[in-house]
C-alpha cells in the first residue's frame, strides 16, 4: 500500500498542474451531468412489513383517492373575529385544482369561528412531489386569501416533508476551520490547502449524489448528511497529510520526496481510516428502511471522493506551494538536503510533558476517562425516540405555526389523526357505526368522523383524532390499545403518526443487528491492517464508549427544555428515531479516524524499537497536536450543522460534536495511551495460526524501506 500511495503522490507531485488540470476537469464534467441528468431527493418512508404499511397498501388499492399525500391550510384572523365565508369557498376551490390534489376538503371551523382548517386530498404519495413544488403550489393557491389581511399556514405531511437548507451550517464550518487551520499550521497557504482539497472533494461527491438519485430514491436529509461528514473528514485527512509533509520539508526533503514520503506514510492512515467509514456506512443497508440505506448512499460517494481528493490533490498542491507551507522564521532558513527543527535546549513539548504523564499514571488516567465516560453516557438509560414533527420546528416555520394554530383550535391530536382502513369483504358494513361509537369511547380518543365507503363499497376508512399530540407517549399508547383489541380483524391503524410509530419500533430492533454487524466488521479490518487483534478489540470497546457518550449527551441537550430551548427549539422533544443507528454508523467509523491516526505512529516506532512503553509515549507526542487540530476542525463543523433549521440535522450536528469532542481528547489523549501503556507488548501479541492466517500489508513506510533503526525524536507540527 505504502510503496503506491508514495507513487501517487510522487507522481502528483511531480506534475502538479497536470493533476490539478485533471481534477479541474472531472469536477467539470461531474457537475455538468449533476445538472443535465441529475435527479431530485425524494423520501421512502415504506416499511415493508409493519401494520400501517398493510392499511397504507389497502387504501392505495381500494381507496386510491384517500391514499396519497395530504397536506391541511390553515386559515386565522388575527384579531379573532368570525372568518368570512367567502375568502374560504374561493380558498378551497383554488386548492381543490392543484396538480396531483383528489379532493379539498369543507372548512372545519373552530368553536369561536377564527380558525379554519382545509385538508387536501392527493392522488400520489408524498415522495412523488420534487423538492418544493408541491408547497409552492399550497402558497400560490393561498396568496389572495393572505392579500386580504388573513393568516394562512400549511401542515401535514407534504409541507412538513420539505426542508430547504439555507447554507448557514456550511458556512459556519468553513470559516471556523480555516480559523483552526490557520492557528494549527501557522500560514495562510498551509490553513487553506486542506480546506481547497476537502470543498473540491465535496463537489465531486455532491455531483455524484445527484446523478444517484436519479436512479434510485435518495432522501432529502441525506445529502445534508453527507456535507456534514465530507466536509469534516475531508479537511482532516488533507491536514494530516500537510502536516507529515511540513515535517518532511523540516527535515531538508524537497516539496516532492516530502510529498512522496507523506502520501505513503499518512496516506495509508487515510485509506485506513476512510475504509472504516465506508465499512461502518454498510451498517445502514441493515437498517430495514430505504431512508436509511439512502444516507449510507450518499454519505459513501462522498467520503470516498473527499479521500480520492487529499491522495491526489494535496501531494499536486504542496509541491506546488514549495517551502510557503512552513513559517516566515523557517522559510528563510530552509534549503533541500538540510534538516532543521526544534532545538534540544528548548525542551518538551506540551503534547510530550503530556504523554510521558500519562506513561507514567496509566492506572489514574485509565480510571479517570472511564468515570467521565460513564457519567456522561448515563443519560441514554433515558432516552425516548420518535420521528420529528411539527412541533419541533422554529416558531416562525410555517409548518410550526399551522401546529399551533391547530392545536389551539382543535386539540393537539388533530395534528396527527390516526386514520383506520377497514376492509369490508372481512368486517361487515352494517358493524362500521358500532365500530365508530367503540372508538369514540375508548379512552384518549377526542373525536371520531363517520365512516367513509369508497365507490366499490369494499372498503371504508375511519379518522380517529387524539386527545394528545403525535409525540405524546400517549398517542403511542391509544395505537397500541387499537391495535391490540378495538379494532377487529380486517381494520388496520395506519397514517403519518401510525407510520412512525412502526418506524420507531422497526429502527429500535434493528439497532442490535446493525451495531455488532459494523463492530465485527471493523475489528475485522482493524486486525488485517495492523495485525494486533487486542488493539482491534480496544479500539472497538473505545469507539462504543465515544458512541455512548454522545447518544448520552445528545439525550441530555434535547429531553430537557432547558437544552432544547438553546438550540432554538420551543420544548424538549424526544431524540428522532432516525438519530441512534444513523449517528452510530458515521461516528463509529469517524471515531476510528483518530485511532488509525494515532495506532499507525505508534505502531511505525514499535516496529523500528519494540519498546512497547515508549512507542505509545512518542507516538502520542508526534500526532497528540495534528489530532487535536483536526479534532477541533471536525467539531467546529458539526457545531455548525447544529444551526440548521431541521431538527434531525441539528441532533446529529450536536451529538456528532460531543463524540468527536470527547473521542479526541478523554479516549485518544488519555484512554488509549493508558490502556496500551498498561498492555505493554500484549498490545502487539499475535498468535501463531492468526498470523499465518493475515495477509501481510506494509502501511507505515514509502518505498517499502525501514527507517534507521533508532528511536526518532518526535516532530510536532
Amino acid at each position: 500500500m505504502s510503496s503506491f500511495l508514495g507513487r501517487l503522490g510522487g507522481s502528483a507531485a511531480a506534475r502538479p498542474w497536470r493533476t490539478l488540470l485533471g481534477w479541474l476537469v472531472l469536477l467539470a464534467v461531474a457537475l455538468t451531468l449533476a445538472a443535465t441528468l441529475g435527479g431530485e431527493p425524494r423520501e421512502d418512508y415504506r416499511v415493508p412489513g409493519t401494520r400501517s404499511t398493510a392499511g397504507a397498501d389497502l387504501l392505495r388499492e381500494r381507496f386510491p383517492e384517500l391514499s396519497g399525500a395530504s397536506a391541511r391550510v390553515v386559515v386565522h384572523d388575527r384579531g379573532g373575529q368570525r372568518l368570512p365565508e367567502q375568502p374560504l369557498t374561493e380558498l378551497r376551490e383554488r386548492l381543490a385544482k392543484l396538480p396531483h390534489a383528489a379532493s379539498a376538503g369543507a372548512p372545519l371551523l373552530s368553536a369561536d369561528g377564527a380558525t379554519a382548517l382545509i385538508q387536501v386530498d392527493y392522488l400520489v404519495p408524498v415522495t412523488d412531489f420534487e423538492g418544493s413544488v408541491g408547497l409552492d403550489a399550497l402558497r400560490s393557491a393561498a396568496a389572495p386569501t393572505e392579500a386580504a389581511g388573513l393568516q394562512v399556514a400549511f401542515g401535514g405531511q407534504l409541507p412538513e416533508n420539505f426542508s430547504a437548507p439555507d447554507g448557514t451550517a456550511e458556512l459556519v464550518g468553513v470559516v471556523a476551520a480555516l480559523v483552526i487551520l490557520v492557528v494549527a499550521l501557522g500560514t495562510l497557504v498551509s490553513a487553506g490547502l486542506p480546506l481547497l482539497v476537502a470543498l473540491a472533494g465535496l463537489g465531486l461527491g455532491t455531483a455524484l449524489t445527484t446523478l444517484l438519485s436519479a436512479v434510485t430514491d435518495i432522501s432529502a436529509t441525506a445529502p445534508t448528511v453527507a456535507t456534514m461528514v465530507g466536509l469534516g473528514v475531508g479537511i482532516d485527512y488533507a491536514l494530516l497529510l500537510v502536516s507529515r509533509h511540513v515535517e518532511g520539508l523540516r527535515r531538508g526533503l524537497t516539496p516532492r520526496e516530502a510529498a512522496a514520503e507523506a502520501t505513503a506514510t499518512a496516506g495509508s492512515s487515510v485509506v485506513i481510516a476512510g475504509a472504516t467509514v465506508l465499512v461502518s456506512l454498510l451498517g445502514l443497508r441493515l437498517a430495514g428502511l430505504s431512508t436509511y440505506s439512502s444516507f449510507g448512499y450518499a454519505t459513501f460517494v462522498v467520503v470516498g471522493a473527499v479521500m480520492l481528493a487529499s491522495l491526489t490533490l494535496v501531494p499536486a498542491l504542496c509541491a506546488m506551494a514549495g517551502p510557503r507551507l512552513l513559517r516566515k522564521a523557517e522559510r528563510l532558513g530552509w534549503k533541500p538536503g538540510v534538516a532543521f527543527g526544534r532545538k534540544g535546549t528548548d525542551g518538551p513539548t506540551r503534547t510530550e510533558r503530556w504523554a510521558q504523564l500519562i506513561g507514567r499514571r496509566p492506572v489514574a488516567g485509565a480510571l479517570a476517562s472511564l468515570v467521565v465516560l460513564l457519567a456522561l453516557a448515563a443519560p441514554m438509560l433515558g432516552m425516548r425516540t420518535w420521528p420529528q414533527d411539527a412541533g419541533s420546528q422554529a416558531a416562525d416555520h410555517t409548518t410550526r405555526q399551522a401546529y399551533d394554530l391547530t392545536a389551539a383550535a382543535f386539540g393537539p391530536g388533530a395534528n396527527g389523526p390516526l386514520v383506520v382502513a377497514v376492509d369490508l369483504r372481512t368486517v361487515p358494513t352494517a358493524e362500521l357505526p358500532s365500530l365508530a361509537a367503540r372508538l369514540k369511547d375508548a379512552p384518549g380518543v377526542a373525536a371520531v368522523t363517520p365512516a367513509v365507503i369508497n365507490r366499490a363499497g369494499d372498503a371504508a376508512v375511519i379518522t380517529v383524532r387524539p386527545t394528545t399530540g403525535p409525540q405524546d407517549v400517549k398517542t403511542k399508547e391509544l395505537l397500541d390499545r387499537l391495535r391490540g383489541g378495538l379494532l377487529p380483524a380486517g381494520a388496520e391503524a395506519t397514517g403519518v403518526v401510525a407510520a412512525f410509530a412502526d418506524i420507531s419500533d422497526r429502527l429500535a430492533s434493528r439497532l442490535w443487528v446493525v451495531v455488532p454487524f459494523v463492530v465485527a466488521l471493523s475489528l475485522i479490518l482493524l486486525t488485517v491492517l495492523f495485525r494486533a487483534p487486542v488493539l482491534a478489540v480496544k479500539a472497538a470497546a473505545m469507539n462504543l464508549l465515544s458512541v455512548a457518550a454522545a447518544y448520552g449527551v445528545t439525550t441530555a441537550v434535547f429531553q430537557t427544555d432547558f437544552g432544547a430551548e438553546l438550540l432554538g427549539l420551543p420544548h424538549a422533544v424526544p431524540v428522532s428515531s432516525w438519530v441512534p443507528i444513523l449517528m452510530f454508523t458515521v461516528l463509529f467509523g469517524l471515531s476510528m479516524d483518530y485511532e488509525v491516526f494515532l495506532l499507525a505512529r505508534v505502531r511505525e516506532d514499535w516496529l523500528v524499537t519494540k519498546d512497547a512503553h515508549g512507542s505509545v509515549v512518542r507516538g502520542l507526542s508526534a500526532t497528540g497536536r495534528v489530532i487535536s487540530s483536526a479534532a477541533a476542525i471536525m467539531v467546529a463543523v458539526f457545531v455548525g450543522f447544529a444551526l440548521d433549521p431541521d431538527v434531525t440535522v441539528k441532533m446529529m450536528g450536536v451529538g456528532m460534536a460531543a463524540a468527536v469532542l470527547v473521542d479526541a481528547t478523554v479516549v485518544r489523549l488519555v484512554l488509549v495511551p493508558a490502556t496500551m501503556t498498561l498492555l505493554g507488548r500484549a498490545n502487539w501479541w499475535l498468535p501463531a495460526w492468526l498470523d499465518r492466517l493475515l495477509p501481510e500489508l506494509r502501511i507505515e513506510h514509502g518505498g517499502g524501506e525501514d527507517p534507521a533503526p533508532a528511536p526518532r525524536e518526535p516532530v510536532t507540527v
